[in-house]
């Protein structure tokens, strides 16, 4: 944070000049880091049944290919989210678990979830109500 911002009660940045997300602001990082869509899973997954292997984790999610899974492991594991526990067996054997940080996520995911179980109905009508202007979309 700058020297003109000052952190509010749930440590976000308030500029003190009106500029509330400023480039630095802490939130972002919050944000981005649980940005991909399957990220939030897993550690939802993970918080819920505790260490587990790859394989373990793509038969409980469902849906995701293990490529995706390898890459957001990874990148959770650069966002110190998880940790990595490779075992010397044969086979091989490597477990996933969360971090401190990873597990205080849970809370801030089981709001997303009680939002999404209320909202999603007016976000998908809101959506569908978009949809003839689809085509001024900028997807990039």
């Amino acid at each position: 944070m700058d020297a003109d911002a000052e952190a509010d009660e749930h440590g976000l940045a308030r500029d003190l000049g009106g500029g509330e997300y400023a480039a630095d602001c802490q939130a972002r990082v919050a944000f981005e880091v649980l940005s991909n869509r399957w990220d939030s899973v897993i550690v939802y997954v993970l918080g819920e049944s505790g260490p587990m292997r790859p394989r373990a984790l793509i038969t409980r999610i469902g849906g995701i290919s293990p490529k995706v899974l390898n890459e957001a492991l990874r990148r959770l594991e650069y966002n110190g989210l998880v940790v990595r526990q490779a075992y010397a067996e044969a086979p091989p054997r490597v477990d996933y678990s969360l971090t401190e940080a990873g597990l205080a996520l849970l809370g801030p995911i089981h709001a997303m979830g009680a939002w999404a179980g209320r909202y999603t109905e007016t976000v998908l009508a809101a959506q569908a109500r978009f949809a003839p202007r689809d085509d001024c979309l900028d997807r990039g």
